[in-house]
């Protein structure tokens, strides 16, 4: 039967323009019910049926609990369910991410949820009527499509339709049909983890609107359990401004449009990047951020200039769980025990110096041959004193300042965390109760949930969404979703810390997976003649891997062969991933989203497939492995002759660790071929970091420590600082060589769209910490430029050894992350690595785990002419949002692995506190931050006891081990010498002092364990 739908749009020239389309309309479409395909008065198609096997209710939904219900859609109590195919598509027009997540329930043949195309049946499509609205018209198709489902089964099988939209509910009760509410079909099914996760119909964001039925929300929010009605509460926040007014008022530069970032040290304090303002715009305090949370793209308005403010810095302050927000935000965030910030990238660019260095912060090298300064060498928190103040007036600080008045998009997540302590146990067991969530990440506000199990989930680890932050509520509200299991629980404590940071831990699809070839897998004889490779028989060349212990994704080579005229033919051979990842696949497609492989402490998150990673593509020792190939004409004095690269076939001669590298090349009595060769290298490797280091690449250090773990229990046995040797020196340099040689090889054959990683300049306040520290001990750095700055470095020589590892890393601290960019968005000039001192870089070497060296690889093989160039490559807009993942998933990545590093320390020190070197990093006026090197942690060290919150009356224990109890006016900080004193002159703390701290772990409250830090008596 065919169809005529009729509409008009506008051309972009503005003209109106009517359009005709053929609409088809089929009387065979099935209805996916089992009872009615096995019946033989049914023309259904039977292998299309999955509904209903056991003749259960056939629930049919709306758009709207498609969207809200979303949570509880997923869970496996829930099943028979219809999606028509109306409902699929509004769905996907007004929420991307919940149409992919109800398209894979609906492709998951364990589930039993059917798409019912009730647009292209005789019997379902519906005409819009005059005057009636789209949305209408789309309930009417929602309520036909189940009173046609109702008679075609004709009994035999109950079809109920849920809605929470009252007046859809009215018209299908009047039209016989028999139709529910969300809560009232979930309390029908007598569970109460499914009633935690119904969404009120009242929790539509404000200022919306559409957002289901709006007597409905009023109706549910008189039903709150609350002694003061919705319309007499207390605002809180303004409302924020539609969305014709935000378009308005953005294109005449009244406010400004960017992603808000709150601060990781403060979570009351925020950031929005303004391109049109060309600066950062401060917002500080709830009522500003305007119910807006991390990650939000929102409209701000400047306040004047007289109110502009500058970000917070001062003394030591520790956050309580169990106080009120306006007692919390004066307080600001705590200072906790963990890893040093990383760089500079861990607050915003701009922020100052001293508030720059408050806490620890989340991120990680992982695995890598070294990027040089921000490029991924982990560091630790903030060199130098508390505030600025001695340096610069607030006039001179002050930022632009603006506050929050509308949210463009919203960027609610599933949030990981554990319920507040109530004050008072439930009334009975079952009872609906208010309790507090309080996120795992302290960016996110405390979400007010609505649970029948609270009792069951005080000491768990839980998932909580968002649904709704009213003006007169001062925290948003939402829904319990999953538990995950006991606080302090490893396994459950790493499964948060991969869902706070983003990273995708499933398993690889069965069509990721059937694009690998079968296993056993080897060289074949066609691998080698095959004419569009080109591959050069390499398989006699003494070829040698050196990685860490027990490393098993293999994906890098060396060979160092003397010529005869003296130099000598060196190569680095990279496993050649992309001839099994083709572009495209599923497999591909999987990689890109991944990005990267992830490095946790007890187990390695792959990017792709473990036959690959630790099979087909690892150049292991003794099997024949493709690579492709950068080699190079070296002389004596490591300058390169000559450069080629070749997809290659090789035969590792042998897979050594850096240890047993290390030995050979120390060992004086071991004089064969494999040795010779590694001494050669060591040596050329030597010429070339010196080199590198003329040319003003910077030689950073960071905290990194190493982790023995229990083989059964996978806990924490030991952990120490982790040992760089000369071979970790050797491979790092020649890794860095192939990475600038391809990056030079894909720009001279695609300007405009290779994929390259640049390492920005520091601007010069990122430098304080560090100068302020420097001045305080008596050096003296010059950092206006690189170069300058290494050779500052080599000179900072103190009373110990450790002086100049310190300063070290208190330099890397103090840069921005390296990051993926395409070419063609950036001048040349502005491709510098700056840690590097390299003019052009990119990653070529870990092609197993890093998706930027998989593109890299298909670069550089259509730079020799073996393969085209990759369509990903060539689309602009595609290739600039690749390497926005890569840089989001490589971040998350470290984050993820320093959380890993976090958590077992944490557990190794539950049972083992004790007594360890520390360094002061930083005075405040009521303590120190001191790090401390063997454990790679640093953190907070009072001096006096932590303030209450005030209007609280709390018990205050003494947080240090000295000897008296000194109120803080009785310390004096000297901003200029980095001292603070006590003001009887008996105690005196400078910054890079040695102090001994005692490590424990302590519960401040019920199951929220963390690490302490406090001073051991000393004069």
């Amino acid at each position: 039967m065919l169809h005529h739908k009729q509409f008009v749009r506008k051309t972009r020239k503005g003209a109106i323009q009517r359009v005709v389309r053929e609409h088809y309309l089929r009387d065979d479409i099935p209805c996916g019910v089992l009872p009615c395909a096995n019946s033989p008065a049914t023309s259904c198609d039977k292998d299309s049926a999955r509904l209903s096997p056991n003749n259960e209710p056939i629930l049919v939904i709306d758009t709207n609990v498609a969207l809200h219900q979303i949570d509880l859609l997923e869970n496996t109590a829930i099943s028979n369910v219809v999606v028509l195919s109306v409902v699929l598509d509004e769905v996907k027009s007004r929420n991307v991410a919940v149409h992919g997540r109800l398209r894979a329930l609906v492709a998951d043949e364990n589930r039993r949820f059917f798409v019912f195309s009730n647009e292209h049946h005789k019997d379902t499509f519906i005409k819009g009527e005059p005057g009636e609205s789209p949305n209408d018209r789309n309930d009417r198709a929602i309520r036909v499509a189940a009173q046609w489902y109702q008679q075609h089964l004709g009994g035999k099988v109950p079809v109920v339709l849920i809605t929470d939209d009252r007046a859809n509910l009215a018209k299908a009760v009047a039209g016989g049909m028999k139709a529910m509410r969300v809560r009232e079909y979930v309390a029908s099914l007598g569970s109460v983890e499914l009633m935690d996760l119904v969404v009120s119909a009242g929790d539509g964001e404000e200022g919306e609107g559409g957002e289901g039925d709006k007597a409905a929300r009023e109706e549910e929010n008189r039903g709150l359990r609350t002694n003061v009605s919705r319309s007499k509460r207390k605002r809180i926040y303004t409302d924020h401004k539609p969305m014709s007014a935000i378009t308005a008022g953005l294109q005449r530069g009244v406010y400004h449009q960017g992603k808000l970032r709150v601060s990781r040290y403060n979570c009351f304090e925020a950031f929005v990047g303004s391109e049109s303002l060309g600066d950062e715009i401060l917002v500080i305090g709830r009522c500003d951020m305007n119910r807006a949370v991390d990650g939000d793209v929102v409209a701000v308005e400047l306040l004047p200039r007289d109110q502009w403010k500058e970000p917070t810095s001062g003394a030591l302050r520790e956050r309580e769980d169990d106080h009120d927000d306006a007692a919390a935000e004066e307080q600001g965030e705590e200072d906790s025990v963990g890893l040093p910030p990383a760089s500079a990238d861990d607050a915003p660019s701009s922020l100052s110096s001293a508030a720059a260095s408050l806490s620890l912060n989340k991120g990680d090298e992982g695995k890598g041959e070294g990027d040089g300064g921000g490029g991924g060498k982990g560091g630790g928190g903030g060199g130098g004193g508390g505030g600025d103040e001695g340096r610069k007036g607030p006039s001179e600080l002050a930022r632009p300042t603006g506050r929050v008045v509308g949210v463009i998009k919203r960027n609610w997540r599933t949030y990981a965390g554990s319920l507040a302590p109530m004050r008072t146990a439930p009334a009975s067991a079952g009872a609906l109760v208010r309790a507090l969530f309080v996120a795992a990440d302290r960016r996110v506000p405390r979400i007010r949930v609505e649970t029948r199990q609270a009792a069951q989930l005080m000491g768990k680890r839980i998932l909580v969404a968002i649904d709704s932050w009213q003006p007169d509520s001062a925290f948003p509200s939402g829904h319990y979703v999953k538990t995950l299991g006991d606080i302090g629980d490893r396994e459950t404590e790493s499964e948060l810390l991969l869902m706070e940071n983003d990273i995708d831990a499933r398993p690889f699809s069965q069509q990721v997976l059937a694009c690998l070839p079968p296993l056993p897998w080897s060289v074949s004889a066609a691998d080698v003649t095959d004419p569009k490779s080109k591959r050069e028989d390499l398989r006699h060349v003494r070829v040698f891997s050196v990685d860490p212990i027990g490393c098993r994704d293999i994906d890098d080579a060396l060979h160092c062969v003397p010529l005869p005229n003296g130099n000598f033919d060196v190569g680095v051979h990279i496993a050649d991933v992309t001839n099994f990842v083709l572009p495209g696949t599923p497999l591909d497609i999987e990689a890109s989203q991944r990005g990267t492989s992830v490095y946790l402490v007890e187990r390695r998150i792959d990017m792709l497939p473990k036959p690959l990673t630790e099979d087909i593509c690892s150049l292991r020792g003794g099997v024949e492995r493709l690579a492709f190939s950068c080699i190079w004409e070296m002389t004596p004095e490591a300058e390169i002759v000559a450069v080629r690269f070749t997809k290659s076939i090789i035969k590792s001669a042998a897979a050594l660790s850096y240890v047993e590298a290390q030995a050979r090349m120390d060992d004086e009595r071991m004089h064969d071929d494999l040795t010779r060769d590694l001494r050669n290298l060591n040596r050329l490797a030597k010429v070339m970091r010196q080199r590198r280091i003329d040319r003003g690449a910077l030689t950073l250090a960071s905290p990194e420590v190493k982790f023995e773990i229990d083989t059964e229990t996978h806990d924490p046995l030991d952990v120490g600082m982790y040992l760089v040797r000369e071979a970790n020196h050797m491979i790092e340099e020649f890794m860095l060589a192939a990475n600038v040689s391809v990056a030079e090889k894909i720009l001279q054959h695609f300007a405009s769209c290779s994929l390259l990683r640049r390492h920005p300049t520091p601007s010069p306040n990122m430098f304080e910490p560090l100068l302020r520290t420097a001045e305080a001990v008596g050096i003296s750095v010059d950092t206006s430029s690189s170069k300058n700055l290494a050779d500052s470095l080599d000179q900072a020589v103190g009373p110990d050894p450790y002086f100049n590892k310190l300063i070290r890393i208190l330099t890397t601290r103090c840069m921005t992350q390296a990051v993926y960019f395409p070419s063609g968005q950036l001048a040349p000039p502005e491709y510098h690595h700056y840690g590097l001192a390299a003019p052009i870089y990119t990653h070529f070497t870990s092609p197993i785990r890093r998706y930027a060296d998989v593109v890299v690889h298909r670069l550089l093989a259509a730079a020799i002419g073996l393969t085209p160039l990759p369509d990903q490559t060539k689309d602009k807009n595609a290739l600039t949002a690749l390497t926005d993942n890569l840089n989001y998933r490589n971040r998350n990545a470290q984050m993820a692995g320093r959380a890993s590093v976090e958590l077992h320390t944490l557990i190794f020190f539950r049972t083992r506190p004790t007594d360890a070197e520390g360094r002061i990093v930083m005075v405040r006026s009521n303590g120190l931050i001191v790090f401390v090197p063997k454990y790679g942690i640093e953190g907070p060290v009072y001096l006096i006891p932590k303030e209450p919150p005030k209007g609280k009356a709390v018990a205050i224990a003494a947080a240090s081990k000295l000897d008296g109890n000194v109120a803080s006016s009785d310390w004096v900080v000297d901003e200029k010498t980095q001292t603070v004193e006590s003001k009887d002159g008996k105690r005196r703390f400078k910054v890079l002092d040695t102090v001994t701290v005692h490590i424990e772990v302590i519960e401040p409250q019920p199951n929220r364990p963390k690490l302490s830090l406090t001073l051991v008596n000393q004069c």
